[in-house]
């Protein structure tokens, strides 16, 4: 079985993300981000990595304001 997050790692590792704007989003059932903010620091350290969007899986289908919140900045 492969692990997506591997995948994730790889296409991250293979292009070069220098001075792109990266919004990380995760759905989660109570680990939140974790530590994908500082993983993709380190995998794209010449990127610019936002603070990322997390919406607890259960909660997946009333997200939607709180998706286009994050979306529109505010």
């Amino acid at each position: 079985m492969v692990n997506n997050a591997t995948i994730v790692m790889t296409f991250l590792e293979s292009y070069d993300f220098t001075n792109k704007h990266i919004y990380p989003i995760c759905s989660h059932e109570g680990s939140g981000m974790g530590r994908s903010e500082s993983d993709l620091k380190k995998l794209c350290p010449n990127s610019i990595v936002h603070k990322g969007l997390n919406i607890h899986g259960s909660h997946i289908g009333e997200c939607r304001q709180q998706l286009e919140r994050w979306v529109g900045g505010k």
